[in-house]
């Protein structure tokens, strides 16, 4: 009996072994850059065409369960987070971002992070730091499930 439970011992050992390594495999997954980068670039500039001329149109781009940090200001679910774009003060804005970074997340989706350039009114140019956590919502969608703004102004 002894050497019975020996070798199924070692079956059980090896086929945990092989079901763990397949799971590492399916969550190390090379991404596809190209995908990634094309979706990235998409995104940004949508973001950043509909906020200057139609903010109130970025609703469509988030979920129930999506959240921002804006400024300190944290909001959860689209009407909160159209409360805040609402209440910003300046009447025109216009973004410019010099640097797009991307990589992919568990779950299929993507992390972006913006730097770059913002005037608003009048006034003089502003730096600006942006994260988006897009999730895939299937059927190669996304929403934007985390974002966090802040303005490159240092007291």
């Amino acid at each position: 009996p002894v050497l019975l439970v020996f070798p199924v011992g070692i079956f059980l050992w090896f086929f945990l072994l092989a079901r763990l390594s397949r799971r590492r495999a399916a969550i190390c997954e090379t991404p596809d850059l190209d995908r990634m980068e094309a979706i990235s670039a998409a995104f940004t500039q949508h973001f950043y065409a509909t906020f200057d001329s139609n903010r109130a149109a970025l609703v469509a781009l988030y979920g129930p369960d999506s959240t921002i940090t804006y400024e300190g200001k944290t909001a959860t679910g689209p009407p909160a987070i159209m409360a805040i774009f609402s209440g910003l003060s300046f009447q025109s804005i216009r973004h410019l971002p010099t640097k797009i970074d991307t990589q992919a997340t568990l779950g299929g989706g993507l992390l972006i992070t913006v730097l770059g350039q913002l005037q608003t009114d009048s006034d003089a140019p502003l730096g600006f730091s942006e994260t988006f956590v897009l999730k895939d919502a299937g059927g190669g969608a996304f929403y934007i499930f985390n974002h966090i703004f802040r303005l490159a102004v240092h007291n």
